[in-house]
């Protein structure tokens, strides 16, 4: 391994015992779910009944918010770390038949809504939405505010590539009322960009913060990966300073998931210069304690927010919530995605569009629904599902909030949290109103958010617990 255990501090006594305990608990051997969905994408069922999602549109009630995903899954250049649903852009044509097609399913989608259903969260996600033109932004953004009613305190943030933007699509942007801007990073160094496929200096990305600040873009995300080749302490910790001064309100600091079986665009990635687990669990705790020593608040397992933002406030007031962008202090009850494999939540259950571009296409120009795979919430879902959310949030699960909701799924819980303790030791707390994880063992809390997972966890499926 090009960093190994040593190299980020193994051999200080404190890290060694706390790095020992864990390693007990099985966190450098083990892959888990992320837990942004339950159950997880990997349950969903391939197909969908004809009709279920325009009658789950139909059943929202009026006066319910609602937020809205869209999925660009095309980029100029594809990194070779990402698993995301993404594809090279080949030409302007491929593009504008999608384009198309979104338009299609916007109307397909809004003329089911009920009246009086208006949206709180306007997300547009990717791939890279950046790499439209000014005019198929302006007209994207025009057709979903025209087909749908918008609150008037409206959350309307976009995915920015600073290599994919310039000042005249940002002010089609701004005009149309972006207000939070995300600008993935993941390192700065460039030995590490170069052996990811992604080259992006400081100079531009500060650029781009800078330009999105004249527009009045005030709120900025950042995205940042431990666990990538050639990566070191030094490294990371220079990339932090780095990104630290471009004053970001939110840091995502995600753990590099190799898994080239799923994502083939990752054997380009060289195996041999990725850092152990045991090193991996060290970038990331060097990342948290840098951002916290900074006056950031740690939220969740891997993000970090100002005291002044919303996700902080959300925490603070118990209303952190968990969902396929990570953290979020959106409470509508549904998401809906738009776009090829954009996944939608809602009260019922999930639907996941068509992931394959040609087969989303020939659904929407035929008029059918987008959505071919889901899964209908049965039995203790739900609880379940708000069990591991308050541990993925909170690092308690409270047993009255759950007893409040289903007396039967919270007793089934409670259970489950009698064989973890068993199992845990001191690494969790149990009383009558709680299971709760101290800080020293959070590190563990997806694997201990895996005991109220009904389903099979397929180690395969998933990434490294750390």
């Amino acid at each position: 391994m090009y960093l190994n255990a040593r190299s980020v501090g193994l051999h200080d006594h404190t890290r060694m015992k706390g790095f020992e305990t864990l390693k007990a608990y099985g966190l450098f051997d083990r892959n888990v779910p992320r837990y942004t969905s339950y159950p997880t994408a990997t349950h969903f069922k391939a197909q969908v009944e004809p009709g279920r999602q325009a009658r789950w549109l139909q059943q929202l009630q009026p006066g319910q918010s609602i937020s809205l995903y869209v999925h660009i899954p095309f980029c100029r250049r594809v990194c070779w770390f990402c698993a995301c649903r993404t594809q090279g852009l080949a030409g302007d044509s491929r593009l504008n038949r999608y384009l198309d097609g979104l338009h299609r399913e916007i109307a397909w989608v809004a003329d089911r809504l009920p009246t009086g259903v208006t949206v709180s969260r306007l997300h547009l996600g990717g791939g890279t939405p950046t790499l439209l033109s000014p005019d198929q932004l302006s007209a994207l953004v025009g057709a979903i505010q025209h087909r749908f009613e918008f609150d008037h305190r409206v959350e309307f943030s976009v995915e920015i590539d600073p290599n994919e933007i310039d000042s005249e699509r940002l002010a089609v942007l701004s005009h149309a009322g972006m207000n939070r801007a995300s600008v993935g990073v993941q390192d700065f160094d460039p030995r590490v960009q170069q052996a990811i496929g992604r080259s992006q200096s400081y100079e531009i990305t500060a650029q781009v913060v800078s330009q999105l600040r004249a527009h009045d873009i005030q709120s900025l995300n950042v995205d940042m990966l431990y666990g990538l080749p050639y990566q070191t302490e030094a490294r990371l910790v220079r990339s932090i300073e780095l990104l630290h001064a471009l004053a970001p309100d939110r840091v995502a600091l995600y753990g590099y998931a190799h898994v080239p079986w799923m994502a083939k665009r990752q054997i380009l990635i060289p195996t041999d210069a990725l850092p152990s687990t045991e090193a991996r669990f060290y970038l990331a705790e060097r990342a948290h304690s840098q951002w916290t020593s900074q006056g950031y608040e740690a939220i969740g397992i891997d993000h970090f927010a100002r005291p002044d933002d919303g996700l902080a406030r959300a925490k603070h007031q118990g209303l952190l919530r968990r969902n396929f962008q990570g953290y979020t202090d959106d409470t509508a009850p549904t998401l809906i995605g738009l776009g090829a494999s954009a996944i939608s939540k809602y009260p019922q259950g999930f639907i996941q569009n068509d992931p394959d571009t040609a087969g989303y296409l020939a659904r929407i120009e035929t008029g059918q629904s987008a959505g071919t795979r889901g899964h209908v919430f049965r039995g203790e879902d739900g609880t379940r599902a708000r069990a591991i959310e308050m541990l993925l949030c909170d690092f308690a699960i409270d047993f009255h909030q759950l007893e409040a909701v289903d007396a039967h799924g919270a007793a089934q819980c409670r259970q489950i949290a009698s064989h973890v303790a068993s199992n845990f030791g001191k690494a969790v707390s149990l009383s009558e109103e709680a299971l709760a994880i101290p800080p020293a063992m959070r590190p563990l809390t997806r694997l201990i958010a895996q005991w109220f997972d009904g389903y099979e966890v397929a180690s395969s499926a998933h990434s490294s617990a750390i």
